[in-house]
């Protein structure tokens, strides 16, 4: 984030700083970023018929908000992890989001 004092957040090994929010305290919790209407933007209705009718596209939108929500957290320090296990949650995002983009446009 631009700006951010490091002391307020987390720094990555690439420079960037995340926020830290403490939940204990009820800061407000910002929305999980890349849920799949932020990805794929005037999709909603078509990725509700989809989840509605197959099986298969139910399962890789659940797994996607699943893997999504555990990166969130992690970055969140909510449930720190490492990095190894950082990298394989962003790579399994990735393929399902890939997954799920060629079955939208089918």
């Amino acid at each position: 984030m631009p700006g951010l004092d490091p002391s307020q957040g987390r720094r990555h090994r690439n420079g960037r700083v995340t926020a830290r929010i403490d939940i204990r305290r009820n800061h407000p919790m910002a929305h999980t970023p890349h849920e799949l209407s932020e990805e794929f933007p005037g999709e909603q209705e078509k990725i509700a018929k989809l989840s509605a009718d197959s099986a298969h596209f139910a399962k890789l939108a659940d797994e996607y908000h699943e893997v999504n929500r555990a990166i969130h957290r992690a970055e969140t320090d909510v449930e720190p992890t490492d990095d190894l296990h950082m990298i394989d949650l962003r790579k399994r995002r990735m393929i399902l989001k890939d997954e799920i983009a060629a079955l939208l446009r089918a």
